[in-house]
């Protein structure tokens, strides 16, 4: 009888520690939603800004390229397909990162999807930086042809690409931890 006792009370607070450990992934659960969702806005609002200055720089592209400098119609047309091509770029990542239902999602399939969009983030890299190579080697191209003593259009052309390389690649390395420490975040609750 007295075993039997014993027993029930193992048996009770057993179900009692279960239960807490219970509440307790819960509560953890919806902390590491909530600090996921932060990194995931931040980085979707960066891409929004993204978008938002691609779409400005086709018209204020005209107006700088054609109408203020006389460079030609074909290059503002390509530069204004780019600009297109770099903000459905970003919309095509916020698409599997901004999903309503990843913080609801199971976590592994979170996981992959911040994964997906770290990977796409960091190639797109590596044909981005060719496409502005080449754009502003054709820039200072169509520069020197129509204005052969343009050195200081150039310069300012070198500059503006030095400081854009570094925003960019600043830009890109803290998009890149910020989706790590997402992934980070959940394998680490995984692993709990």
């Amino acid at each position: 009888m007295n075993n039997d006792f014993e027993l029930e009370n193992m048996r009770q607070q057993m179900n009692t520690l279960k239960k807490k450990l219970e509440d307790k992934k819960i509560v953890n659960d919806r902390i590491l939603r909530r600090s996921t969702r932060k990194d995931v806005n931040s980085i979707t609002r960066r891409y929004y800004v993204i978008m938002a200055i691609c779409l400005i720089m086709i018209p204020y592209g005209y107006w700088a390229f054609v109408v203020m400098t006389g460079l030609s119609i074909p290059f503002w047309i390509v530069t204004s397909i780019m600009m297109l091509l770099f903000g459905g770029v970003a919309f095509y990542n916020i698409r599997k990162i901004n999903d309503p239902d990843l913080m609801s999602a199971p976590l592994l399939e979170a996981r992959k999807k911040v994964a997906s969009a770290k990977k796409f983030h960091n190639n797109w890299l590596m044909i981005g930086i060719p496409i502005v190579i080449l754009w502003l080697g054709w820039f200072c191209f169509e520069t020197y042809k129509k204005n052969p003593d343009s050195e200081m259009i150039l310069y300012c052309a070198v500059v503006g690409a030095i400081v854009g390389a570094i925003i960019g690649f600043s830009l890109h390395f803290r998009t890149q931890r910020q989706y790590q420490a997402i992934i980070d975040e959940i394998e680490d609750f995984m692993e709990e």
